[in-house]
């Protein structure tokens, strides 16, 4: 078997500005640990961060889909490091995908509401995170090697 073929030596490297690829830095180490606070916490932080109340009947059900949902963010934050050190060509790419979870995130909350008596760190979050993760996106676009 040849492993080299599953992530291939590419010589194109990322031409924009430093400031986005800093900012998909600093969005990776955030999703890498709120996905490895969803996976480990006991409660998945659905209660100790999230404030849902897991004593209710089937809160072990709201726990393991933390904990799911975490593997999956930990997935796309995988994704993220790869770009910063393996695939820098793909820092606008990722930027978008940041972009894109936002709008899916904040739009399943709009669809499906979450009943608890203050928003969630990550509700608050992706309020921020979104205009931020557009300027950064399309910042990236630029070519430029200063800043």
């Amino acid at each position: 078997m040849d492993w080299s073929r599953l992530f291939p030596k590419i010589e194109t490297d990322y031409t924009g500005s430093k400031i986005p690829f800093y900012f998909l830095i600093l969005t990776a180490v955030v999703s890498t640990i709120r996905s490895l606070i969803h996976v480990f916490a006991p409660d998945g932080g659905a209660n100790s961060i999230a404030g849902i109340d897991i004593t209710v009947q089937g809160g072990t059900n709201i726990v393991a889909i933390f904990a799911q949902w975490g593997a999956l963010q930990l997935l796309l934050s995988l994704f993220y490091w790869l770009a910063i050190f393996r695939y820098r060509f793909l820092v606008p790419a990722m930027l978008a995908v940041v972009v894109i979870e936002q709008l899916f995130r904040m739009g399943a909350g709009k669809l499906k509401p979450l009943e608890i008596a203050s928003p969630p760190p990550g509700a608050i979050g992706s309020e921020l995170l979104l205009p931020l993760a557009v300027i950064a996106f399309i910042w990236s676009l630029l070519r430029n090697s200063k800043s």
